[in-house]
C-alpha cells in the first residue's frame, strides 16, 4: 500500500484508501486531486479488485487521456490498461453502440457535429418556417438543448413552433440514424434507467464508479450516475463546488453542495493543503471565496510563504492598463530572464484581448491566444471525414450532399435537389434515392452514369471498411486516389501554399488516423468517427502548449492550468461580475470565476481596474468591481499606477531600464 500512498499527505492518504460506499472529495485548486484519484485506482486494484471492474469519468478527452497514462504507470503488469475511463459522452456512446436497438437507433449511428446540426436545422427550419419568419438555427439548437439536459417538456407541437421545431429535428436525426451530443446523454440515461437487463449487466461490469470535476455535472449526467450506482453506492466523485463555474452550460452546483441528498452518509474528505501558490495568492483567494452563501468550507493552505505580496493596480484607461501589463512582462523577460511562457494574462470577455493584443505587438512580444480555429473545421478534413461517415453510414444525408459532387463529378445541384425532394417524399434517404431506379430514370443519362460511378465506389469502400483487419489509412489512401480528390485540391488552391497547406492537413489526419490504429485494433471505423466526434469541443487547451509566447486566455478557459506570473485586468463591475450576472442571479458564480483566475497564479499575482474604458467610440466612468472590497488586505500591495508613473523614475528603475537595455543589445 505505501507504494502508491506513501508520498500523499493524510488527507490525500484517507481519500485514496477509502474504497466502500459513496465518498465526496472535496479537492481545492492546486491539492493534487489528480495524483489522489490515480493513487486511489492504484490502491483498489492492489486491493485485489478488478481494473476491469472500476469505471472513472471525466470531462475532457484530454483528462482522460492523463489519467489513463498515470494508471498505467502506476499499476503493475499493465493491468491499468484494462480500467475503463473516458468522458461522459464517449462512455454513452459505447454504450449506445453495443445497446442501441433498445432506444430505437441502429448500432451504425454517426454522431453529429456542430456544424451538421446546424446545416440539419436549416432543412428543418426551411420546411416549417412560412417564407416571412425566420429563426436563427443556433437559437433554436440551444434551445432544443436546454429542454433535453433540463428534462423539459417544450409545450405542444401542434400547437406551438418551438416543439414542432425541436419534434420535426428529432425525427429527422431519427431517420438519419445520427445523435448529437445530448442525445448520447439523453438516450444513455433513458438506456440504463428504462432498461432493466442493460442495467443489470451493467451493475455487473461498472461494480466502483469514480467521477472527477464534480462540480461540472448537470441533471442529466447525476441522473446517469445515479442509474448506474445500486446500493451500497461505491461511488467517488472529486471536485470543488468553488471551481464550479459553468451554470450557464447547464452545470449543478447542488449536485456537490448536496451530494448527502443523492447517496445517503457519504464520507467526505477535504483536501486543503496546496502545492501550487504562495500563501499571500492562497490568503487572498480564500477570503474572497468565504462570500459565496451555501459552499461547503474550506480553507487552502501552503508551506510556500512566497516572496511577492498580491498587487492591485489601479490605472486611469484600458490603454494604459494593456501598455503597464506589457511593459512589466519585457521587463521580466529581459532583466528577469522570466521566459515569455512563464506570463499569462486571463480575462473574463474576449474583447478585453484586442487591446492587450495591440501593446504585446507594439513591443514586439510573442503571444499565443487560446482558441484557434479547430483542424476539424478545415475544407479537406471535413471532405475526408465525410467520405468516411458515409462509408460507415450512407443514410447520413448530410455527409453525403457534402461529398457528392466533390470533387466535381457531374452530379449538379439540380439532381441534388431532385433526389432530396425524392428522399422526402418517400420517407427514405437521399442514398436510397440514388440507388433507387424510378429516380435514376428521372434524371438526364449524364447525371445517371455519374450516379451511378459514385454509388459504386461508395458500396465497393464501404464493404471494406466493415470489414474486419481492414488497414483503415490504406483504404482511406485508395479511396482519395480513386476519386481524385487531391487533384480537385490542386485545381481549387488559389496559391501553391494553399494547397501545400491542404495536403499537410490531410497527411496529419492520416497520422491520428494511424495512431489510433495502434491503440484500438478492435473498433474500426465507427470507434475513429466516434473518437473525433467526441473530440470535446476541440480541446483548445492543446493548443497552449504547442504555442509560445505570453498566453492570453479566457477565465474560464483557463480552469485546470497554471502559471508562474498571472496578470488578472478589467476587475471592474459590469466586467467581473459580468452585467449580465446581476440580472441572471449569478453574481456567486462570478465570484468563483475570480477565484479560479486567482488560483491559477503559482508565484506572482496582479490585479488591476481601470477608471475610464473606451466603450462605442465613448470614454466611459468604469467603477471597481464590488469584488475586490472582500480581498482581505493583509497581503496586498495597493498602488496607484498613473500617479506612480508621473512620478520621477527612480534610481532603480533607471538601473533596470540600462540592465534590460544592455541585454537587449548583447542578444542582437
Amino acid at each position: 500500500m505505501s507504494g502508491f500512498t506513501g508520498t500523499l499527505n493524510p488527507q490525500q492518504r484517507q481519500a485514496a484508501t477509502h474504497i466502500h460506499g459513496p465518498l465526496l472529495i472535496l479537492a481545492g485548486a492546486g491539492t493534487g486531486k489528480t495524483r489522489v484519484v490515480t493513487a486511489r485506482i492504484a490502491f483498489m486494484i492492489s486491493e485485489g479488485i478488478k481494473p476491469e471492474h472500476i469505471l472513472s469519468v471525466t470531462f475532457t478527452n484530454k483528462a482522460a487521456a492523463e489519467m489513463r497514462e498515470r494508471v498505467k504507470d502506476m499499476v503493475r503488469d499493465g493491468l491499468g490498461k484494462k480500467v475503463v475511463l473516458g468522458t461522459f459522452h464517449a462512455f454513452c456512446a459505447k454504450l449506445l453502440r453495443e445497446f442501441a436497438e433498445h432506444v430505437g437507433y441502429k448500432k451504425n449511428f454517426v454522431i453529429y457535429s456542430q456544424n451538421d446540426q446546424i446545416s440539419l436545422m436549416k432543412r428543418v427550419l426551411k420546411s416549417l418556417l412560412i417564407k416571412e419568419e425566420t429563426m436563427d438555427p443556433q437559437v433554436a439548437l440551444s434551445r432544443i438543448s436546454k429542454a433535453k439536459n433540463n428534462n423539459e417538456e417544450l409545450g405542444d407541437p401542434t400547437k406551438d413552433l418551438m416543439p414542432a421545431i425541436a419534434e420535426k429535428y428529432a425525427d429527422e436525426m431519427r431517420a438519419l440514424n445520427a445523435m448529437d451530443f445530448d442525445d448520447l446523454l439523453c438516450l444513455g440515461v433513458k438506456l440504463v434507467e428504462e432498461t432493466p437487463v442493460v442495467q443489470k449487466e451493467l451493475y455487473q461490469r461498472h461494480r466502483f464508479i469514480m467521477v472527477d470535476e464534480f462540480q461540472d455535472t448537470n441533471s442529466l449526467q447525476m441522473r446517469l450516475l445515479r442509474a448506474l450506482t445500486p446500493p451500497p453506492y461505491n461511488v467517488c466523485v472529486v471536485g470543488d463546488d468553488d471551481q464550479s463555474i459553468y451554470g450557464w452550460r447547464g452545470a449543478e452546483i447542488t449536485n456537490i453542495t448536496e451530494f448527502e441528498n443523492f447517496f445517503p452518509n457519504p464520507t467526505v474528505v477535504k483536501l486543503e493543503e496546496n502545492y501550487r501558490s504562495t500563501t499571500p495568492i492562497l490568503h487572498t483567494a480564500n477570503s474572497l471565496i468565504k462570500n459565496n452563501v451555501g459552499r461547503r468550507p474550506k480553507s487552502l493552505w501552503s508551506r510556500n510563504v512566497g516572496n511577492d505580496l498580491v498587487r492591485l493596480i489601479a490605472t486611469e484607461e484600458d490603454v494604459e492598463e494593456a501598455e503597464m501589463i506589457a511593459k512589466e512582462v519585457e521587463q521580466g523577460f529581459f532583466s528577469n530572464k522570466e521566459p515569455w511562457e512563464s506570463y499569462a494574462v486571463l480575462f473574463r470577455t474576449n474583447d478585453q484581448s484586442r487591446i492587450l493584443e495591440q501593446a504585446f505587438r507594439q513591443r514586439k512580444i510573442p503571444y499565443r491566444v487560446v482558441g484557434a480555429r479547430s483542424f476539424f473545421d478545415r475544407r479537406e478534413i471535413k471532405d475526408t471525414l465525410s467520405y468516411l461517415t458515409v462509408l460507415h453510414n450512407p443514410h447520413d444525408d448530410i455527409a453525403l450532399l457534402r461529398i457528392l459532387n466533390t470533387p466535381t463529378r457531374g452530379i449538379g445541384g439540380a439532381t441534388a435537389e431532385l433526389a432530396r425532394d425524392r428522399s422526402m417524399e418517400k420517407q427514405y434517404s437521399i442514398w436510397v434515392a440514388l440507388c433507387d431506379p424510378d429516380f435514376l430514370r428521372q434524371i438526364p443519362e449524364k447525371s445517371r452514369n455519374a450516379v451511378r460511378t459514385f454509388t459504386n465506389v461508395i458500396t465497393k469502400y464501404a464493404a471494406s471498411a466493415s470489414a474486419q483487419g481492414t488497414d483503415l489509412v490504406t483504404m482511406t489512401e485508395a479511396l482519395l486516389k480513386e476519386v481524385e480528390y487531391v487533384e480537385y485540391l490542386q485545381k481549387l488552391s488559389k496559391k501553391p501554399e494553399e494547397f501545400h497547406a491542404w495536403e499537410h492537413g490531410l497527411s496529419e489526419f492520416l497520422t491520428q488516423m494511424s495512431n489510433y490504429q495502434e491503440r484500438n485494433r478492435k473498433e474500426g471505423l465507427a470507434g475513429f468517427l466516434d473518437e473525433i466526434s467526441l473530440n470535446d469541443e476541440r480541446e483548445d487547451k492543446d493548443d497552449i502548449e504547442k504555442k509560445k509566447g505570453v498566453c492570453l486566455i479566457t477565465l474560464h478557459a483557463s480552469k485546470g492550468l497554471e502559471f508562474p506570473i498571472v496578470y488578472l485586468p478589467g476587475l471592474e463591475k459590469g466586467i467581473l461580475p459580468h452585467k449580465r450576472s446581476y440580472e441572471e442571479g449569478r453574481v456567486d458564480e462570478e465570484r468563483r470565476l475570480f477565484y479560479v483566475g486567482i488560483t491559477r497564479a503559482r508565484q506572482r499575482l496582479t490585479i488591476s481596474y481601470v477608471r475610464y474604458r473606451m466603450k462605442w467610440g465613448q470614454r466611459q466612468t468604469e467603477l471597481p468591481s464590488p469584488f475586490l472590497d472582500e480581498l482581505d488586505r493583509t497581503y496586498v500591495d495597493e498602488m496607484d499606477y498613473t500617479k506612480h508613473m508621473k512620478e520621477t523614475p527612480t534610481q532603480e528603475e533607471n538601473t533596470n531600464f540600462f540592465a534590460g537595455l544592455k541585454a537587449i543589445l548583447a542578444q542582437e
